[in-house]
């Protein structure tokens, strides 16, 4: 029972990086200069075999030169003997239409253990780590090397690294992350496209994006069934709204795969507010 709630989980962090923002990758040339939308708020409702077990909200700032990502989760699930909530933020700087993080933390609490995880960046490497409590191996694990933190992005700003891409295809994308403890790649190919509905008419394009996503362990992870179950997980699907008037892809679903049934994490309410525009509301 635990370990389906711990491979949910981890489905669910690695998956947060490019969901929780409400921005991917424009499916269209970006417009030199075209400034990030200022503001982000949006909701998202978990659900596990088709009941609810949690909720995500999440808000973000973003100005000319820096920009501010926050995230906030809560889950409870098996009648509530598994809960577990999460908080997370990260800021940086914008650098040639690029994030460039500074500082990334993430505090979170379940009915079992509690903890936390700061990470510092210096042009685009991780320089500290600090894990509360330290982590302890359950099995063998890959050694993290000091050339598995160059190059990285955290989980929050992987999202903007999408943003300013000018393909045609937003799924075509692999992201490199490290999260604290491991570091990992995301893999997107196309798959295919979706209607979407809305509880009121937005303007927008109902046709979304269906992207397959694969977890690509490189290092830092422990070699047991968990990881070999998420690496070998060919069902995960991510959905990606067009919003041209902001420039911007919305992650509109999750579909996860687990141990313990399906999980599916679905968008309820974006507000995106962009310099000199009018402000935009999906309902769903």
């Amino acid at each position: 029972m635990l370990k389906s709630a711990s491979i949910f989980k981890k489905a669910f962090t690695y998956l947060a990086c490019l969901f929780f923002s409400a921005a991917g990758a424009g499916s269209w040339p970006a417009v030199a200069g075209e400034a990030w939308p200022a503001s982000v708020r949006a909701l998202y409702e978990i659900d596990l075999n088709g009941f609810n077990v949690g909720s995500f909200e999440f808000q973000s700032e973003a100005e000319s030169q820096s920009y501010t990502l926050a995230a906030s989760a809560r889950l409870s699930v098996l009648l509530g003997a598994f809960t577990w909530k999460g908080d997370t933020r990260t800021f940086g700087t914008i650098v040639n239409q690029a994030p460039k993080p500074a500082s990334f933390t993430f505090d979170f609490k379940s009915n079992l253990r509690a903890g936390s995880i700061r990470l510092g960046f210096s042009d685009g490497a991780v320089t500290d780590i600090a894990n509360v409590p330290p982590p302890v191996p359950t099995g063998p694990t890959v050694p993290l090397r000091e050339q598995h933190l160059k190059g990285v992005v955290d989980p929050l700003s992987a999202i903007m690294v999408l943003s300013r891409a000018a393909a045609a295809n937003p799924c075509d994308r692999r992201i490199p992350i490290f999260d604290g403890r491991e570091r990992f790649d995301l893999l997107f190919s196309h798959k295919g496209e979706m209607r979407i509905t809305e509880q009121t008419p937005s303007g927008q394009p109902d046709i979304a994006q269906v992207c397959r996503v694969r977890y690509l362990p490189i290092a830092g992870h422990t070699v047991d069934t968990e990881t070999k179950y998420m690496a070998s997980n060919s069902g995960i699907e991510v959905v990606l709204r067009p919003v041209p008037s902001a420039n911007v892809f919305v992650p509109y679903q999750i579909s996860i795969p687990t141990m313990a049934g399906s999980a599916t994490i679905i968008s309820k309410r974006v507000e995106i507010v962009s310099p000199g525009k009018p402000q935009i509301a999906l309902l769903h």
